[in-house]
């Protein structure tokens, strides 16, 4: 159990510093900075987030627009990292930024299908298993 320990607190701080480093990289780039509240558990692939705030946004826009990090409300402590793929954005939602939600079984977090940020033609389309 500590050696798992160990690991996952590795990971957590390679991935915050990974995550922090595109953000002094990005040089004025876009990265889609989006603060999205949510009312109730929602879940994407790995991770479950409770009711609050989260900061969505690009792990690095320079480099390649697909990976998409998610931190707590003060972007303090990253909650997921992960790679998406790129979607059309559905005609009639508007440049602000969104979510689209998937169906979950009761007593389940709602999955979040897809991230559109704000002033794009695309979305992100979070990669769930199988």
């Amino acid at each position: 159990m500590t050696n798992r320990s160990t690991f996952l607190t590795a990971l957590a701080v390679a991935v915050g510093l990974a995550a922090g480093a595109a953000s002094v990289h990005a040089g004025g780039q876009s990265t889609g900075l989006t603060y999205l509240t949510f009312s109730g558990p929602v879940a994407l692939p790995g991770v479950t987030l409770d009711a609050g705030t989260y900061a969505f946004e690009l792990a690095d826009p320079n480099n390649s627009s697909i990976a998409v990090v998610v931190r707590d409300r003060n972007r303090t402590r990253p909650l997921y990292l992960g790679l998406t793929m790129v979607v059309p954005r559905p005609p009639g939602i508007g440049n602000r930024s969104t979510v689209s939600l998937g169906e979950a079984p009761r007593g389940e977090p709602t999955p979040i299908i897809a991230w559109y940020p704000s002033e794009t033609g695309h979305g992100l389309q979070f990669i769930y298993a199988r």
